[in-house]
């Protein structure tokens, strides 16, 4: 049912205040019960030392990755799922988490032990991001090579999940020769979480989401028209080959930089853009752009809320949950109960 467009802003303005709502709920709520009025006065610098130092530098921080990795992994999986046809397609489908995993791999459990890196290097800050970024860009240009040469959607899913099993194996070998010390860092990064990043590194995830985001705003008009289809595409003036890098560029840059910075976070770029789509109605990207980042930042932070078990003392990956909440949406997308495989 296509919403009004009354609707449509009342959605998104809902959708907003509920991302608002929840980010509030990040920072009052946590395995460490503090006071409401504790939490507001830690927040001006004016709370129990003890007290400010977990809101400051843990739920805030975590509270604003949280958004921010939502917004950017739910628009990557928009970006591949239009430029893939496939409904199925996202970063950890297609293997693009992968390939920013083994980025990453090969800097911590390599190139950090065998040069003797001190932990606050380059390749232990910068370098993280940019091998994640090289990781995904590689893996993405392999995909696309292939997809252009095999037309069935379903076989181009398999190349891609036969991809990430080989980058998993290579990684596994990493794993098996790296030492201790390494090998427990890089373990920690693969369960996913929100809550290890500094502000500068807040501050560069920012900055990658938004040139990320910027590029696949600027392309609404192609994605609109790529979903009629690569002839149709090329009829109205799009320049197919030239859109496509432009939107491997931004979808690796939006999920290699959160998977650099948060380790995989599953299933939320698959999920996230079909809910999107069931809530507005429509495919058309100039709504579900911000629509599908405001819908990923609030289940992201609906998956963190869960993952630190308010009041219980105990924190889970987010890893954990984001695929809970996402296993059955895609397995409601394979059944065919909402139709939107049709949609592709």
């Amino acid at each position: 049912m296509k919403l009004t467009g009354t609707r449509i802003a009342a959605t998104m303005a809902g959708l907003a205040l509920l991302v608002l709502l929840l980010f509030m709920a990040d920072l009052f709520l946590g395995s460490t019960r503090i006071e409401v009025s504790s939490v507001i006065h830690s927040l001006f610098g004016r709370g129990e030392p003890g007290d400010e130092i977990i809101v400051m530098q843990f739920r805030l921080p975590k509270a604003l990755t949280a958004i921010l990795a939502g917004m950017a992994m739910s628009a990557s999986g928009l970006l591949m799922q239009t430029l893939f046809r496939n409904p199925l397609a996202g970063p950890d489908v297609l293997g693009v988490s992968s390939g920013a995993g083994l980025g990453v791999a090969l800097t911590l459990l390599t190139l950090t032990p065998l040069f003797s890196l001190p932990a606050g290097s380059i390749f232990t800050g910068w370098g993280v991001i940019l091998a994640a970024w090289a990781g995904a860009g590689a893996v993405m240009m392999l995909i696309m090579s292939v997809s252009a040469r095999l037309r069935d959607i379903m076989t181009v899913l398999i190349v891609g999940l036969l991809l990430a099993s080989a980058i998993s194996a290579v990684v596994n070998l990493l794993q098996y020769f790296s030492n201790e010390a390494m090998l427990r860092t890089y373990v920690i990064w693969t369960m996913g979480n929100l809550g290890n990043i500094s502000y500068p590194q807040i501050r560069a995830l920012a900055v990658a989401t938004a040139a990320g985001f910027a590029i696949a705003v600027m392309m609404v008009k192609p994605l609109n028209a790529m979903l009629m289809g690569e002839t149709f595409s090329r009829t109205v003036g799009v320049k197919v080959r030239r859109t496509r890098i432009i939107l491997l560029a931004s979808a690796s840059i939006l999920a290699g930089s959160v998977t650099a910075f948060c380790g995989p976070i599953a299933f939320i770029g698959v999920a996230v853009p079909h809910i999107a789509r069931l809530l507005f109605g429509t495919t058309d990207h100039r709504l579900l752009m911000p629509g599908t980042a405001l819908c990923g930042a609030a289940i992201l932070l609906i998956s963190d809320l869960i993952s630190v078990m308010p009041g219980g003392g105990h924190v889970i990956p987010v890893n954990t949950v984001t695929s809970l909440i996402g296993i059955p949406v895609v397995l409601w997308i394979i059944l065919g109960k909402t139709g939107l495989g049709r949609r592709f």
